[in-house]
């Protein structure tokens, strides 16, 4: 994390100093996940805010799964998360928790808000109590509101025994009806939920709302700054309300900041789910995808997430970046540390008519001109080469500098070759381009010194792999698919995924296997899928372009 200070940062400052809130203690935050999907980057973005505002300061922070909410909760989802911050680089230690963990000691802080007269059992239906909400000009309205502490301690003991079906009742805290703020107009602190639990089982048939269990499991904890999206700023009232009233000594202040947006990305686990579920996606690690897993198959790499989380900082006011910028922190990371290659994504023959049949050349490069450490491979170079199949015109456009008949391209880093003409098939394709060397033009340096406007890569057929290569771009193809009363699954664009078979790739990539990634010379940069590649069935998935369109701009 940059030394670069923040707002939350100049708070914690403040309180820190002698006579502050937190004079003499530790900093201590958490991350608190709901284990019902997977990260994504709008995650990545808290976690640095958590686990490195904790780093800063030479605190703690606890992972925590806020696992309230059984329905759709997993344990597949709570591996996922582990994985997935232990790859950003966090560690939480020995202090991971789960909200259920809690379970009891909310039940009984429940318990004691009722005996001091702060809650009630209310019997109105859902539809009853958003019809009953009130406005800002009328409070809301329950008529269990004055209902004696004994008759709701034995109706909250009876909802927890499983008596009354999912609906049935609620427990409200008694605060004020007539609040400006409508999350403190009585708020719902408990509900029935005949639900299996992933870990407490059926043990359990009432839960506690996030906005009650948040606090404590934040007190249990020793918290000293919770950390939030904007989300939550006018439920702070509600948070500071649980603190101020339940029997826990802890004192525990929520600090909110604007959560990530990024154009043409939607971040709502409900839509992602939506997404997979649907089969619009392959998976929640879809390349395509905004998750975690789903940019590290594409091959983002944790430090580019980690600088792009950097870059945009932590604001108070909601905004939305652009995905320019988080290609251009993988770009910027990939063009340091990514091994070169060359490859050929659609082929097409380069014959040297001239060239000797059992000659072949062999030429030493080096894997990553960044890093010399990084070493050298042999390259291979004989009579027939694949080039792309781009790299040849019959008859060329304006300004086109490469292959057509009668001009000279230098292959990368071999000879010059002058092109002579091409073969057809029975259709008129081109199967075929023809072509001279210049023998003394070894290592891509004309002999008498003439000027060769065009250099082009190539990959030798007699040693080249055969691999999968799959072209992703924006899922989406509206920039904000989130906007009004847009159906986000109208803006999918049609081809975010192009895969193509047969590519050609040096030799050296035979034995290539995940994470691996490799800059393909002229192409962009690639890595190899961490799920459908293997050994003699090679899948590469392109991670982004080589065009830098965030510095054009």
């Amino acid at each position: 994390m940059a030394e670069n200070t923040n707002f939350i940062h100049a708070i914690i400052d403040e309180e820190l100093a002698e006579g502050g809130r937190c004079y003499g203690k530790k900093v201590h935050t958490r991350f608190p996940p709901e284990p019902n999907g997977y990260l994504h980057i709008g995650h990545a973005k808290a976690l640095c805010i958590d686990f490195g505002t904790a780093l800063k300061y030479g605190g703690l922070c606890n992972l925590r799964m806020d696992d309230t909410n059984p329905t759709k909760e997993d344990e597949e989802f709570v591996d996922a998360i582990k994985e997935d911050i232990h790859w950003l680089g966090f560690d939480w230690d020995d202090r991971f928790y789960y909200a259920s963990d809690y379970f009891e000691v909310m039940y009984e802080q429940a318990i004691g808000l009722i005996k001091k007269g702060l809650a009630y059992v209310c019997e109105q239906t859902p539809d009853q109590v958003r019809e009953n909400r009130g406005d800002l000009t009328h409070p809301a309205v329950s008529p269990y509101r004055d209902r004696p502490i004994e008759e709701s301690l034995d109706l909250f003991a009876r909802m927890r025994a499983g008596e009354f079906e999912d609906g049935r009742m609620t427990l409200r805290a008694k605060i004020d009806l007539a609040s400006g703020n409508f999350n403190m107009r009585d708020p719902v602190i408990y509900r029935i939920n005949h639900c299996h639990h992933h870990r407490q089982g059926n043990k359990w048939c009432i839960y506690p709302m996030y906005d009650f269990a948040h606090p404590i499991e934040d007190m249990m904890e020793h918290i000293t700054h919770s950390l939030c999206s904007l989300e939550f700023e006018d439920h702070r009232p509600l948070y500071n309300w649980v603190v101020q009233n339940v029997d826990i000594e802890a004192d525990p202040r929520q600090i909110e900041f604007a959560r990530l947006g990024i154009n043409y990305t939607v971040m709502s686990k409900r839509k992602l789910r939506k997404l997979v579920e649907e089969n619009y996606v392959s998976g929640w690690d879809d390349p395509r995808m905004p998750t975690l897993c789903g940019l590290r198959r594409r091959g983002y790499t944790a430090n580019s997430i980690r600088t792009f989380c950097d870059k945009i900082g932590v604001a108070k006011v909601p905004n939305t970046v652009e995905v320019a910028l988080l290609e251009a922190c993988l770009r910027e990371d990939l063009n340091e540390n990514a091994q070169r290659a060359m490859a050929v994504l659609r082929p097409v023959k380069l014959t040297l008519t001239n060239y000797p049949d059992d000659q072949t050349d062999v030429f030493t490069v080096e894997n990553n001109p960044s890093k010399p450490e990084d070493g050298t491979r042999q390259v291979t170079f004989s009579k027939h080469l694949w080039i792309e199949a781009d790299d040849f015109m019959e008859e060329p456009i304006p300004k086109y500098f490469r292959l057509f008949p009668g001009n000279e391209v230098r292959l990368k880093g071999a000879y010059v070759v002058k092109c002579t003409g091409c073969v057809k098939d029975e259709a008129g394709n081109i199967i075929e381009v023809l072509a001279e060397y210049d023998p003394d033009s070894k290592g891509g340096n004309t002999a008498d010194g003439r000027k060769v406007k065009s250099t082009i890569h190539w990959v030798d057929a007699a040693s080249a792999v055969d691999a999968e290569v799959r072209l992703y771009s924006n899922l989406f193809a509206d920039a904000d698919p989130d906007a009004g009363d847009k159906n986000f699954l109208d803006c999918l664009a049609e081809n975010s995924l192009e895969t193509l078979q047969n590519c050609k790739l040096e030799a050296a990539l035979a034995e290539a296997t995940a994470p691996a990634s490799y800059q393909f010379m002229r192409l962009g940069y690639f890595c190899v899928d961490n799920k459908d590649s293997k050994p003699g069935a090679l899948v590469f998935n392109r991670s982004v372009s080589l065009k830098d369109s965030f510095k054009a701009k």
